[in-house]
């Protein structure tokens, strides 16, 4: 139930205290500031008792390291004292009751979760508004902090704690809910080295649930998933006689290697989208067959047929975009992988796959501390479309007919790259997958200018972190390209366009790459550790390899 990380929670409020004292008027960074936090709950599903699985809110977990639902959390800290460098740290944990006991696990003892955790005292919440009346009167004069009141979005905290701490003392304590939560988003949107430990654990188990799926595709191409006697007829198929014939199978598989490995969440719902479902940016519904029907005379023709199978796949991609959590730290990776045609991408798919593949490293290449992410965004729609036109989807200056107009930089200018990269090339990895977006997106956002040479507006639309980067900022890199119908239509009549060519591709569907790196003083470290070039992929999913 008690995950923790190796860093002291002490230094998580360190470092959120250094980043909330910024934010803070000159005449209240000297006061004493106190922490005050509510964690998550068990919920339950409408008016049932049927338990939601629980998993700790991100920012009470960031400060604590504790999984224990309904537990609370007081910090202190002042700048010139002690509490400056190790600030005090109270959590208090439901005590243990006999219906705990009878229906679920109980929460641990006092003595067994201050052996766990590092903090300052363990108590029960019964001991909760005392602390908060010796802390009211030690520093009649501090500022309380909390996570924005009334907000669907985060645990609610009884009004009754705050009213202790506004009517105890000499009645000058202030709270507040304007600076915690941006406090809390900028010390996270840097991670330290046993952050980082717990993202590479994460994103390891994921790779081997990517490569585990990929294996199960090619054993079913070279004919090596075997089944015994009564297998589907008087027993049910065991793990090893399973095929891979619908995307929540292939989901089923991947979730299962994570959670044989120990993870207990995925970081979000898991994307399976196959054949032209893969345009689809979050496909999650995962719940059709994978394209079956009749080779056509046009079509490459499968190299083998799934074992056991008197059906033919169409030659097509499954893109699956699926990571685990490690102790509440996320994983994030895409790989898109080739069914049907004996496990190998038709010519146009492959085309697509490299060009996305040639977006994700030129990508790469740049990445360092103090590169603004938009520069990222900006060259993969110079890639895109340079790779366009050497296709032929996107006309060139040398087309017939054509013109200066058709031009890489009068493409770019146009915006119409959009319809093919609709989303950000990548965003802020860490406690939730999505991390940090006030602080990684902000409002006011001093380092984003405006200027021409940055290319159409409409690159940014979706981009979930404009920043410069920094040291131990974990981001994604996940360019795609995709032929959505809905986002292909406005612009299918364009001067740019060949549609002819364009036709071709529209039945690839999409396809996305997608690793997970960790911004080093000098560039970057992949924590991604599933290969992704052509040979590899090719190669699992044809049973080759």
């Amino acid at each position: 139930m008690i995950n923790e990380l190796d860093d002291p929670a002490s230094l998580h409020a360190l470092k959120t205290f250094q980043e909330l004292v910024k934010l803070l008027p000159s005449t209240e960074q000297a006061k004493p500031q106190i922490l005050l936090l509510a964690g998550g709950i068990v919920t339950y599903r409408d008016d049932t008792g049927t338990e939601i699985v629980f998993r700790q809110e991100s920012n009470f977990y960031y400060l604590s390291g504790c999984q224990v639902p309904g537990s609370y959390l007081v910090v202190a800290y002042q700048a010139g004292t002690s509490l400056a460098e190790t600030p005090s740290v109270d959590l208090f944990i439901p005590k243990a009751e006999l219906a705990d006991m009878m229906w679920s696990v109980p929460p641990p003892s006092i003595e067994d979760a201050a052996k766990i955790h590092d903090v300052t005292k363990v108590d029960h919440p019964a001991a909760l508004p005392g602390v908060l009346e010796t802390l009211a009167k030690a520093y009649p004069d501090a500022l309380c902090h909390t996570l924005p009141r009334g907000s669907p979005l985060f645990p609610s905290l009884p009004g009754k704690y705050t009213d202790i701490l506004l009517t105890s003392g000499d009645k000058t304590l202030a709270v507040t809910d304007a600076y915690l939560l941006p406090a809390l988003q900028r010390a996270r949107l840097t991670k330290t080295e046993a952050e980082i430990t717990a993202i590479r654990q994460a994103n390891q188990i994921s790779s081997r649930a990517h490569e585990v799926v990929m294996r199960v595709l090619g054993a079913a191409v070279r004919g090596a998933i075997n089944k015994a006697e009564g297998a589907g007829v008087s027993r049910p198929l065991l793990p090893g006689e399973w095929l891979i014939e619908k995307e929540a199978e292939a989901e089923a598989i991947f979730v299962a290697s994570c959670r044989r490995e120990g993870s207990v969440h995925q970081a979000y719902l898991p994307i399976v989208a196959a054949s032209t479902r893969a345009s689809t940016l979050h496909y999650c519904c995962n719940d059709r067959e994978f394209a079956w029907g009749p080779v056509k005379p046009h079509d490459h023709h499968n190299g083998n047929d799934l074992a056991h199978s008197d059906k033919h796949l169409d030659p097509q991609v499954l893109l699956i975009d699926a990571g685990c959590e490690w102790n509440c730290y996320a994983s994030d990776i895409t790989r898109t992988m080739p069914v049907g045609n004996g496990g190998k991408f038709t010519p146009e798919a492959r085309a697509i796959y490299e060009l996305v593949l040639e977006m994700q490293k030129e990508s790469m290449k740049l990445l360092k501390p103090g590169l603004h992410w938009d520069d990222v965004q900006l060259l993969c729609h110079r890639v895109l479309i340079k790779g366009f036109q050497a296709l032929g989807i996107f006309k060139s200056p040398s087309s017939p007919g054509s013109g200066s107009w058709n031009s890489a930089e009068a493409i770019l200018a146009s915006g119409i790259s959009s319809a093919f990269f609709p989303h950000g090339v990548g965003h802020s990895l860490g406690m939730d997958v999505h991390d940090v977006p006030e602080a990684s997106k902000p409002a006011v956002n001093p380092t984003i200018q405006i200027e021409e040479t940055k290319g159409h507006e409409s690159f940014y639309s979706f981009l979930r972190l404009r920043l410069p980067l920094e040291k131990n900022m974990v981001v994604t890199v996940e360019p795609g390209c995709y032929f959505s119908p809905h986002l292909i239509a406005p612009v299918r009549d364009s001067k740019h366009i060949n549609l002819d060519v364009l036709k071709r591709y529209e039945g690839v569907g999409g396809v996305r790459i997608e690793d997970v790196v960790l911004i080093t003083e000098e560039g970057y470290e992949n924590l991604t550790t599933v290969l992704s070039d052509v040979a590899w992929i090719e190669g699992v999913c044809s049973g080759e390899l």
